[in-house]
């Protein structure tokens, strides 16, 4: 997307949005005119109290003409009044959809992808950008109607005393503004950069975060922490050119804001000389001093900050433009050829796969070779931090093997079907089980392509052994709440899910860890039923003892075969189930 493009997609969104709100907008020019007047006899006021009274000996007259300056602020403050009551009316909407977007935005990542579920992107939509776009949107609606309403008020106030001083105060006032103005691009795509920057920064330290045990295990923070130090340098960049675009701001507003009255003073003899009055030259000060120059700055201030920064976060919020000719959605895969009967395409394969967190890192895995026949119930054991769950990234898609190869049902593991989707042919449930907030049935059934039939489901549920915690939520349409739950009951609902995905792989990654035995061996025993492979990271002997193989890492070495078997194969394997024994 170019920046003209972001900039009129979101003038076209803002347009649309205030015309919905016309009488809102009516409704603030109005009590913003009473400021106007407020403004206007502020300056004229004190050129009469001068001219025809103070310096005409009569005192009377002049505090006359002061009192009418003083109702003039009363009508200021009742304006305010009416203003900030009006501009609650068009700035709550405005956050009321962005959070609609946000979350709809979110959810759609969400069905589309359940392995970046939680995205911090979204989050950061969410909870901070919405807010950041209300406030900036609130301080630049009320800044910039000041500005207007004041200038016109003042310049109005100039015009009636005398005409000429608006040649000495609309030249630096116009070229200073305009010097302004033309900052405000740069400013903002800077800030965009910044605000992509800080985006990529919270998504990479969350990515770190999660495999920050794998990473500890094989030594390689220096080069899993490389690529937080390139965001953060050019994070530090970007804050340097915003600065200097800042410094430049600074020089238009001392143009547009100072040199008016340097002009006024500076002519102020050859006013005098040709006839205006000492009154006139005084209001068009006060103009200038009390209500034009304040209004000014903070406008300035505000279009510089505010303004760059609701563009930036607005253009994150408004749907991307199609390119021309661009196919909305990736053409579909050609499908494998069937294979021979007698040569059943495994389910999964990894073929001499290395993988380590850095080119100078340890490897995690190394020279790995496994095939999962289909509907096999596979267990994975070893130590904490040894690499089960990034064994399970790999087959996964989500982690590229540094050598070797990764097949799922004879074609290369990948992150994704394309734009729009995940690989359909695996789903992965993390020991984090994903739960948003939705109902029960929403919950249940977001991995799956379509709706799921009420009869399906309450099977499902009730394989898992979730009908009691289903029931106890109000049943599958009532509304949930993530915070409300345990974690067991999360990985539940997750297992659920996942039961229903038509994925023909499964990949548990420490996904029962927080259920009692009984519940664990119920959900697993039903999703080795179910059709499909079945992968298992185990945490206890009872799960390896299920399982039809039991795949043991011990660093780079990996030894694989049955339960019964590898006690005598595996020194590593004996010492686990020594220690899972010793727990019972």
């Amino acid at each position: 997307m170019s920046e003209n493009g972001a900039w009129r997609r979101i003038g076209g969104e803002g347009r649309r949005f205030l015309r919905g709100r016309a009488r809102t907008l009516t409704a603030l020019a109005l009590w913003s005119l009473l400021e106007s007047a407020h403004t206007f006899l502020g300056g004229y006021a004190v050129a009469r109290a001068l001219d025809d009274g103070f310096l005409a000996s009569r005192t009377g007259t002049g505090i006359a003409w002061l009192a009418v300056a003083g109702a003039g602020a009363l009508l200021g403050g009742l304006a305010l009044r009416g203003v900030f009551a009006g501009l609650a009316d068009l700035v709550e909407p405005l956050r009321d959809g962005l959070v609609r977007r946000a979350v709809r935005q979110a959810l759609e990542r969400a069905v589309a992808d359940p392995a970046r579920a939680g995205h911090a992107g979204a989050v950061s939509r969410l909870a901070q950008q919405t807010e950041m776009a209300r406030d900036s949107f609130a301080g630049l609606v009320l800044v910039a109607r000041s500005f207007v309403f004041t200038a016109a008020g003042a310049l109005a106030g100039m015009a009636a005393l005398a005409p000429v001083l608006l040649l000495f105060v609309l030249p630096p006032l116009l070229l200073g503004t305009a010097g302004f103005l033309l900052t405000l691009r740069p400013m903002a795509r800077v800030q965009r950069r910044a605000l992509d920057t800080d985006e990529a920064l919270a998504a990479r330290t969350g990515e770190l975060a999660a495999g920050l045990r794998d990473v500890v295990a094989c030594g390689g923070g220096a080069e899993a922490g490389a690529g937080l130090e390139l965001l953060i340098a050019a994070q530090e960049r970007l804050t340097r050119r915003l600065a200097r675009w800042a410094a430049l701001r600074t020089v238009a507003l001392g143009v547009a804001g100072r040199l008016p009255v340097v002009a006024l003073l500076l002519g102020a003899p050859w006013l005098l000389a040709r006839g205006l009055s000492a009154g006139a030259l005084a209001a068009a000060l006060t103009y200038l001093v009390q209500s034009l120059l304040p209004a000014l700055d903070s406008l300035m201030g505000a279009l510089g900050s505010a303004g760059t920064r609701l563009v930036v976060v607005l253009d994150r919020f408004c749907p991307q433009e199609q390119p021309t000719g661009a196919p909305l959605a990736e053409p579909a895969p050609a499908p494998a050829p069937a294979p021979a009967p007698q040569e059943p395409v495994p389910a999964a394969e990894l073929r001499q796969v290395r993988f380590a967190y850095g080119p100078h890192a340890q490897p995690v895995i190394d020279g790995l070779d496994l095939t999962l026949r289909q509907g096999e119930h596979l267990a994975v054991v070893g130590p904490s931090g040894i690499g089960k769950s990034t064994l399970t990234a790999l087959l996964a898609g989500l982690l590229p093997p540094g050598r070797g190869t990764v097949l799922l049902a004879g074609a290369p593991a990948r992150r994704g079907a394309g734009p729009r989707g995940p690989d359909p042919r695996r789903t992965l449930l993390p020991q984090q089980a994903y739960v948003f907030t939705g109902s029960v049935r929403e919950n249940l059934t977001h991995l799956c392509p379509g709706p799921v039939p009420a009869q399906r489901l309450e099977r499902a549920v009730a394989a898992l052994g979730a009908d009691g915690l289903v029931d106890r939520l109000g049943g599958p349409d009532a509304p949930l709440d993530p915070a409300g739950l345990s974690q067991g009951e999360r990985q539940q609902l997750a297992l659920v899910a996942a039961y229903l995905s038509p994925a023909p792989l499964l990949l548990l990654d420490e996904a029962t860890c927080h259920l009692d035995p009984r519940t664990e061996e119920r959900a697993e025993r039903a999703l080795a039923d179910r059709p499909g492979t079945l992968v298992v990271v185990a945490h206890r002997i009872s799960s390896a003892a299920r399982a039809d193989r039991v795949l043991v890492l011990d660093g780079t070495r990996a030894v694989c075969g049955t339960h019964a078997d590898l006690p005598a194969r595996s020194a590593l394997y004996r010492e686990l189930v020594g220690v899972w024994e010793a727990r019972v």
